[in-house]
Order: C-alpha cells, then sequence, then structure tokens
C-alpha cells in the first residue's frame, strides 16, 4: 500500500479562489445596501404619510357625493362601508368624492337546447365608475379616475328570475367596483401625501 499522491496547493488556484471570495462578497454588500434602500409597507398600514395621518384615517375621511341610481347607490353604499371600516360616513370630511357610475347589459350566449327561440340564457352586466377626488376645503382637484367591473349571470326562462339574476350581478358589480375604487383612491392618496409633505 502506497499513500496516495498529495497535491501541494498551487499558489495561483487559491489567489483565485480569494480573488471569487471578495467578488462574492463585494456582490452581497451590494444587493444587500440596494435592498435596504427599498421601502415597500402595506397600502393600509397605519405608518404616517408624509401628511402626518395614515392611509385609513384619509379612507375614512371622503364623503361620497349622493348618486341618482339604484347601482350607483350600491357602490356608494359599498365606498362608504368601505372607507370608514363600517363607521359610516365622516362628521367633518377632508376629501369630496364625486362619482359617477353608468351600466351595460349585454346578451352573452344564446343556448337553447328543447326550443326554436332564440332567447338569450346568459349575460353581462358591466359597471364603469369615473370618479373625481377633491379637496374638501379647498375644492382643488387631487385625482380624477375610472374603473370597471363585469358580472356574468344566468338568464332563466321565467321572467322575475331572470330579472332578479340581474340584479344579484348588479349587486357583485357594485361590491368589487367600490372594492377597485377603494384601492384606487388609496393609491392615489399615498401619492398625494408623498408630494404634499
Amino acid at each position: 500500500m502506497s499513500l496516495p499522491d498529495l497535491e501541494l496547493p498551487n499558489p495561483e488556484k487559491t489567489e483565485l479562489s480569494r480573488l471569487l471570495r471578495r467578488i462574492a462578497l463585494a456582490g452581497l454588500v451590494g444587493s444587500l445596501a440596494l435592498v435596504s434602500a427599498c421601502q415597500v409597507r402595506p397600502l393600509y398600514s397605519n405608518a404616517p404619510l408624509s401628511t402626518g395621518s395614515t392611509a385609513n384615517a384619509e379612507l375614512a375621511s371622503i364623503a361620497v357625493k349622493p348618486v341618482n341610481t339604484r347601482y350607483a347607490q350600491q357602490v356608494r353604499n359599498n365606498l362608504i362601508f368601505g372607507f370608514g371600516r363600517g363607521a359610516g360616513e365622516p362628521a367633518s370630511p377632508l376629501y369630496s368624492l364625486g362619482l359617477s357610475v353608468t351600466e351595460a347589459v349585454d346578451s352573452a350566449a344564446l343556448v337553447q337546447v328543447q326550443t326554436d327561440q332564440d332567447e338569450p340564457t346568459a349575460g353581462s352586466v358591466t359597471l364603469t365608475a369615473s370618479y373625481t377626488l377633491t379637496d374638501a376645503k379647498t375644492g382643488a382637484v387631487i385625482t380624477v379616475g375610472k374603473r370597471a367591473i363585469t358580472s356574468s349571470f344566468d338568464r332563466p326562462r321565467q321572467e322575475f328570475a331572470s330579472y332578479r339574476a340581474q340584479i344579484d350581478a348588479e349587486n357583485r358589480a357594485a361590491r368589487e367596483l367600490a372594492e377597485a375604487l377603494q384601492l384606487s383612491i388609496a393609491q392615489d392618496l399615498v401619492r398625494h401625501g408623498k408630494t404634499a409633505g
């Protein structure tokens, strides 16, 4: 039995490995510096905005102007509930939200198995909201935006059931549209708070 040949360290290989370790360490330190510079925070956090209030407090201080249709009222009610977290409208609002909601009802499919009538059996309701957020004291426009949500429904043969299915689809679309508007307005308020400070 003989001992295996022992390799002596090659000075060029050790110098190369030291250089690679230094490069890797420098890359790690650089990436940590970049990551530490990022400021990511939840949109609805209680962290103060640059104006001193929080996003939740500013959302709770939005008054939504009255609307004139049933589906627009559904959107408004859901917005008020979402902004105030169930507390209702603010007594002294900082912001005023003007809201305009339109509706489009379309037939989505024609599937008749046992009849020769061309009656639609599925439909969709699209609610589109345009909004303007203004400062309640000065009347200055803070942001303007538009969002749309579509909700599908079945159209049974019974007239009342078909009408009720459409109303339920409107209610679903109104709830989802209010959530989309709330998120959009919260983002606008955060942007406004960052530029205002």
